[in-house]
């Protein structure tokens, strides 16, 4: 038996970067990229090498190592199967003497912001709750997904990628401290798709960052108090809340403009480089609405009409950024 299974990049619409500070987010499944992952019952337990540990040439391995470093997706597949196995013993559950050999690849751009290394860790949890036929409640899953990469490898991240990726569509999230506390897990509220309007995602290879780096600095003024990061964290929380409510009425006007003010939010705690800077402006003097869809190297942001889009795909081939539709349902 052959299994395959699936996991989304993520654009988080509004809210972000608040789901790391018990604030609340929207957040959309983009369908046009993914991770997925094959297994097959085997002799041995093997992980087979990706794509990524495979070179042209020694200055492609080069290349690629300036980039992204050492580390492949090879040891978050390791992560997520360690991680699925302390699942079952903690829940009691005794697993068949299986063995299984694991292939993965992915299609998502890496470092823009396009949550691609919680997609392989996402895909092979399901891979491995279908082989073992195990289930992991829908509630809980993005909660041990990302214990595979807070625990297993030390990536500093929330909760909200690894949400949106296990219920897919369009999630309203409340990260209230209290309940997180209590239940180890969110709030998590499915919008209906049909009710957004037109998005636009425009990404930029070259502009790839970590996200652990970008929010490490923040995270240690947050937890001792500043004030204007604990205020602008709340702001950018509610920002997300009044987005639900505009959202389920179509209020489009306020939706578009609640966009803007989350990234101009963003930037009175955050650095922005003048590289990430320059998309977000680029797109606005197109007359759509922008803000970043995660750490950065990647914007997202409503239009109105084929004009404008025709407008935005000319000014970000310019900046050697690409434009695509995301396709949500």
């Amino acid at each position: 038996m052959i299994i395959e299974s699936r996991a989304y990049a993520r654009a988080g619409l509004l809210g972000n970067p608040s789901d790391g500070f018990f604030g609340k987010t929207i957040s959309i499944i983009i369908r046009n990229f993914g991770a997925g992952v094959l297994l097959y019952e085997s002799p041995e337990l093997v992980i087979e090498e990706d794509e990524e540990d495979r070179f042209r040439n020694l200055r492609h391995l080069t290349e690629t190592i300036k980039k992204t470093g050492y580390y492949g997706g090879k040891r978050l597949v390791k992560a997520a199967v360690k991680k699925f196995s302390e699942y079952c013993d903690q829940e009691g559950i005794r697993l068949p003497a299986r063995n299984f050999t694991i292939r993965f690849s992915t299609t998502i751009p890496r470092q823009v912001g396009l949550s691609g290394s919680s997609a392989i860790i996402t895909a092979t949890f399901k891979a491995l709750m279908k082989f073992y036929e195990v289930e992991i409640p829908q509630e809980m899953l993005p909660s041990w997904v990302l214990k595979a990469e807070s625990e297993e490898l030390a990536i500093t991240a929330g909760l909200q990628d690894r949400v949106i990726q296990v219920y897919e569509g369009c999630v309203y999230m409340d990260f209230d401290r209290e309940f997180m506390l209590k239940h180890g897990r969110g709030r998590y509220e499915v919008i209906d798709p049909a009710l957004l309007p037109k998005f636009y995602v425009a990404y930029k290879t070259r502009l790839s960052k970590v996200s652990g780096a970008v929010h490490n600095p923040i995270r240690e003024k947050f937890e001792a108090g500043d004030p204007l990061v604990c205020d602008t964290m709340a702001q950018i929380a509610e920002v997300a809340e009044q987005g639900r409510t505009a959202i389920l009425n179509k209020d489009y006007d306020t939706l578009d403009k609640l966009i803007n003010l989350n990234f101009d939010l963003r930037r009175k705690i955050y650095k922005i480089s003048p590289a990430h800077l320059e998309l977000v402006e680029a797109a606005r003097s197109c007359g759509v609405s922008a803000k970043f869809a995660g750490s950065g190297g990647t914007i997202i942001g409503m239009y109105r009409d084929e004009e404008s889009l025709h407008r935005l795909f000319f000014k970000m081939k310019s900046l050697n950024a690409r434009v695509i539709k995301p396709y949500i349902m």
